[in-house]
C-alpha cells in the first residue's frame, strides 16, 4: 500500500522589532494569513511590543492572533534556532538598528537575532527593514556588513511614480515587492511597465 506524504507548507519567519513602522510586518502576517499552502512564524522584541501598541493601538494577543505560530523573544530553543527547521527564510519588518548590528556581528542574544543568524549561515533569504534617518556610520557600516553575510536590505522608501494617494499604498507596495522575494505573489502593487 503506498502512502502519500501531505506535502509540508513553506515556512517565513516575520519579526517585528522596536523601529517604527511596525504596519509592515502586520501587512506581511495578515498577507500570508490568507495564503494556505504558508505557515508563518513570528517573534516580537518587547520594545515591538511597545511600538504595535503606540503606532497601532495593538495589543499582544492581536498581532500573535496573525500568525501561525508565536515564538518568545527568550526562547532560545523555539524551532527556529535551528537550521534543521526548514523555512524559506525570514522578514525582519521593522529592523531596529540595535538588531541590525547584532545580526551583523553575529551577536545572536534573542531569538530574533539567533532566527537570522540561523538563516544566513544555513544560506537562506533574511530580508532586513531598516529604519533609521539619518544614519550614522556605524549604522551604513553594518548595512554593509550584514548585506556581505547575504542579507538584502530593503528600507522602506515609498516609490512615488506609482502614484500612491495612502500611506496603506505605500505599505502595500513595499510588502509586495518584499513577498516577491519569496515567491509569494499578493498583487499589492502594480508592476511598472514603462512609460
Amino acid at each position: 500500500m503506498e502512502t502519500r506524504l501531505k506535502p509540508r507548507k513553506k515556512r517565513l519567519i516575520i519579526a517585528l522589532t522596536g523601529a517604527t513602522g511596525a504596519i509592515y510586518g502586520i501587512r506581511m502576517l495578515q498577507v500570508l494569513q490568507t495564503l494556505d499552502e504558508w505557515e508563518s512564524h513570528l517573534i516580537i522584541s518587547s520594545a515591538g511590543l511597545v511600538n504595535l501598541k503606540f503606532e497601532l493601538n495593538m495589543r499582544k494577543s492581536d498581532i500573535e492572533s496573525l500568525a501561525d505560530q508565536v515564538h518568545g523573544i527568550n526562547d532560545i530553543a523555539a524551532a527556529v534556532s535551528s537550521g534543521s527547521f526548514k523555512t524559506e527564510g525570514m522578514i525582519i519588518a521593522p529592523c531596529s538598528m540595535k538588531t541590525l548590528a547584532a545580526i551583523a556581528h553575529g551577536f545572536g542574544d534573542n531569538l530574533i537575532t539567533r532566527a537570522a543568524d540561523v538563516q544566513l549561515k544555513e544560506r537562506r533569504k533574511v530580508v532586513l527593514m531598516p529604519r533609521e534617518t539619518p544614519l550614522n556610520l556605524a549604522h551604513v557600516r553594518n548595512m554593509v556588513t550584514a548585506t556581505e553575510m547575504g542579507a538584502i536590505l530593503y528600507p522602506p522608501m515609498p516609490a512615488f511614480y506609482n502614484k500612491s494617494d495612502s500611506v496603506m499604498d505605500m505599505v502595500n507596495e513595499a510588502v509586495g515587492r518584499i513577498l516577491e522575494m519569496f515567491g509569494i505573489e499578493a498583487n499589492l502593487h502594480q508592476e511598472w511597465t514603462g512609460l
